[in-house]
């Protein structure tokens, strides 16, 4: 049973709702523009190869750059940061459009595509911060990155919706350049809450080059997030590789928004309640639960039950991220705890990556029921390993 009672209590604080609802916008081109940009250089290049180079690029770009945009919000709080990118964002995809559509060489492409990724407004860092600093109440902590997790399903099914109908109805340029008109909205939009215009900067009790890499519990934290993080590509190469097997491509989309449907019911779930069991049991047993609900994905033939056993499956994947969160945002220092959460991003993103891309690698030669339970697998393995593990400052 979900409980509201605790969201409630977050929106009555007017400054933190309006920066919750701006925030909504300012993240949309998590879910628009790396689809728009591979859309584009299909329909231009009409090579799937070059539309996932540049697709990679972009997304190196932000993982490469978002620590070093963290260690900048740490020192000199966001508002400054975020105004910089909601500008620089914008040009960045303007002029990515117009080398592409230029016919320039890929190459530049290429590098306008890591430029672009690069500068993208780290709206979710500066509010999952902002939590943290605001949030004394461990409940109320729990609840808001909870909702932070559902929005992120939000725009991973809005953003896809979007595009397709911009692409539908106009073109892909106009799907991209709409992803940069949310960011720069989004991002001027923020800036001007009072949550972010009351933000005082916090000066870190060591400095260190390695910043907040020098925790070692910090370190094996990602070294988790990294490898399971590798599960969510998996995933997504399983349900298309059944997708085609079944031949009808299109449900790959309805299984992964459906299982997206589910994550978010399970954050709004794991949020609206108590729970007793230390931060890194929950991690290690969630993760265990998670694995457990994945491996029955390999032995579904029928579509229809794929589909309902994909929401079971989406309502399990959501409290590991939220867990890691909240780990993250209760013994990292507060003074580095936007370059903390940017690190996170950056192995989620490199874990999806190489998740995408040995998960292909073992569709092609075992089909997808490997791949489910490789992920699957993966999964229990990692809650294994998370078992004691707790990062802390050193």
């Amino acid at each position: 049973m979900i409980s509201l009672q605790r969201y409630a209590t977050l929106f009555l604080q007017p400054d933190l709702r309006t920066a919750i609802l701006a925030s909504l916008v300012g993240r949309l081109p998590i879910g628009i523009s790396g689809l728009a940009l591979l859309l584009l250089v299909r329909a231009r290049e009409g090579s799937f190869t070059d539309s996932g180079l540049v697709t990679s690029a972009y997304l190196a770009g932000l993982a490469g750059i978002a620590p070093l945009v963290g260690r900048l919000i740490d020192r000199l709080g966001p508002r400054p940061v975020l105004l910089v990118a909601g500008l620089a964002y914008p040009l960045a995809l303007l002029t990515l459009v117009s080398a592409i559509n230029g016919d320039a060489s890929m190459g530049l492409v290429l590098l306008l595509s890591f430029i672009a990724g690069a500068t993208l407004p780290q709206v979710t860092t500066c509010m999952r911060t902002l939590y943290r600093r605001r949030l004394q109440d461990d409940a109320l902590l729990i609840a808001a990155l909870s909702l932070d997790s559902v929005l992120i399903e939000i725009v991973f099914i809005a953003g896809p919706m979007l595009v397709a109908f911009v692409v539908a109805t106009a073109s892909p340029d106009l799907a991209v350049l709409l992803g940069a008109l949310c960011a720069a909205v989004g991002a001027i939009f923020i800036t001007r809450t009072p949550a972010l215009t009351d933000w005082s900067i916090e000066r870190p009790q060591r400095r260190s080059l390695l910043g907040v890499l020098h925790d070692s519990g910090f370190r094996r934290l990602l070294t988790i997030l990294l490898s399971y993080a590798a599960v969510f590509g998996f995933v997504d190469i399983a349900v298309a590789s059944y997708a085609y097997d079944v031949r009808q491509p299109a449900l790959a989309g309805v299984i992964l928004g459906v299982m997206s449907i589910g994550s978010a019911v399970g954050g709004l779930a794991y949020g609206s309640r108590s729970w007793h069991l230390p931060l890194a049991r929950q991690f290690a047993l969630a993760l265990v639960i998670m694995g457990v609900s994945i491996a029955p994905l390999a032995f579904i033939a029928n579509p229809w039950l794929l589909g309902v056993m994909a929401v079971v499956s989406g309502v399990t994947m959501a409290p590991p991220l939220i867990i890691q969160s909240t780990m993250v945002a209760k013994t990292m220092p507060t003074a580095q705890m936007a370059e903390a959460f940017t690190w996170v991003t950056t192995a989620m993103l490199c874990g999806v990556g190489i998740g995408f891309a040995f998960g292909g690698v073992v569709a092609e030669a075992q089909g997808a029921t490997a791949v489910f339970l490789l992920a699957a697998s993966i999964t229990v393995l990692m809650g294994a390993a998370a078992r004691g593990m707790l990062p802390g400052p050193a």
